[in-house]
């Protein structure tokens, strides 16, 4: 008996902006099946777009929200018609590369170890060898508080999703918690780690809108997750066999770590795991012939130090690839942070300079001298407008378009 043979049905496709506007080779043959993603993709081909763009398609006024076969009427439809499809552009949220220094703001005593943006770009936080944690208002570009309490360098800060604390970890191992808005430790101090601590980083604010607990990680080669309000250890993750140097709580249950032993690990922490007694470590990845110094994450991708790696919601062990090398520093690169949309992203050297990295093109896009010594630490704020970089000159620097 043969096999029945079902073929998708095909129609005949026009596109027409919102505004009446008619691309040139405009007619085209399309499956009825086809999805949203892949009109998005004609479309911007049609337009020749330089950078992809997100579009809404309407056919009869109604929206296609998955399928254009969800909105035809097969009943009514017959070869000779075209389908008119209207495609509206959504908003597009595109980060400006920086490109000079706009403010110096001084005031520590010592190096300029670590700085972070607040989740709401209004603030900045910054750690420094003099021992203290300091707030500062973007707007007015003053200091707010100056917080005393550390007994050894400040090596890294992280502000907590809502912008309402920051947690601070120094070469002695303690890691505190402070109050932005009053500049005052959140309980008592924890005795963290053995070794300094390198990295902290927030579970994400849709997983726990408490924001409530929080990961380090040590030169002891350790990581563990905190109970911020307890102030009391809930978990300890040990697969590393060196230092741990850098520390991610990705958004979907993930957490992403990077150490000397030249790996990066990815453990997984969701669905309540957290409190779980058992160690996930759920991918390990190699390729690196030296340490791993930092790492940042995107929507889309990890960041490890030179190499950009590409991770769905199904990690398959076989299919991780280098794509990416980003020459330019001629000394050590401490730092890198991702621009707020991916497309971009900042480093800083030994060498003095700040770099900007066009992602797509995997270029140098703007160089950034400005500092008088080395650069220990760079920031992007989520919303684009700035990047804050400190170093070895004991002086913050912000930086725009």
């Amino acid at each position: 008996m043969e096999d029945e043979i079902i073929s998708t049905k095909r129609v005949l496709a026009r596109f027409k902006s919102d505004s009446g506007e008619e691309p040139e080779c405009n007619m085209i043959d399309l499956p009825s099946d086809v999805t949203v993603e892949h009109l998005t993709i004609i479309c911007n081909s049609i337009l020749k777009q330089e950078e992809t763009t997100p579009y809404v398609f309407y056919v009869n006024d109604k929206e296609i929200a998955k399928s254009l076969d969800s909105v035809l009427d097969f009943d009514k439809l017959n070869t000779e018609n075209v389908v008119e499809i209207i495609y509206q552009q959504q908003a597009v949220f595109r980060v400006r590369p920086v490109t000079r220094c706009t403010s110096s703001l001084p005031g520590h005593s010592e190096a300029v170890i670590s700085v972070a943006f607040s989740p709401d770009s209004k603030h900045l936080a910054s750690g420094s060898g003099d021992t203290t944690v300091r707030f500062w208002d973007i707007m007015t570009q003053t200091p707010r508080h100056t917080c005393q309490g550390h007994k050894n360098w400040v090596l890294c800060i992280a502000w907590s999703p809502d912008s309402s604390r920051v947690a601070s970890g120094c070469k002695n191992g303690v890691i505190r918690v402070w109050d932005v808005e009053t500049g005052q430790p959140v309980g008592n101090q924890i005795n963290a780690h053995k070794a300094w601590v390198t990295a902290i980083s927030w579970e994400p604010y849709h997983s726990n809108p408490e924001c409530r607990y929080f990961a380090s990680s040590s030169k002891d080669a350790s990581i563990k997750i905190w109970d911020a309000v307890l102030c009391q250890i809930v978990r300890q993750l040990s697969s590393h066999t060196s230092s741990v140097t850098a520390l991610k709580w990705g958004g979907s249950g993930y957490l992403y770590s990077a150490s000397q032993d030249r790996t990066v690990k990815v453990w997984k922490v969701q669905d309540h795991s957290v409190f779980s007694s058992k160690e996930v470590t759920l991918r390990t990845l190699q390729g690196h012939a030296h340490w791993v110094n930092t790492l940042a994450l995107s929507t889309d991708y990890v960041l490890r130090t030179s190499a950009v790696v590409n991770y769905g919601d199904n990690i398959d062990p076989d299919d991780s690839k280098f794509l990416a090398t980003l020459r330019g520093h001629v000394q050590a690169v401490y730092m890198v942070a991702w621009s707020a949309d991916s497309r971009l992203i900042v480093s800083g050297s030994a060498d003095s300079t700040l770099k900007v990295w066009n992602m797509k093109t995997k270029k140098l896009d703007q160089d950034l001298p400005g500092h008088a010594d080395e650069v220990f630490a760079v920031d992007w704020s989520p919303d684009g407008q700035r990047v804050g970089s400190g170093g070895k000159d004991k002086v913050l620097r912000l930086w725009q378009n």
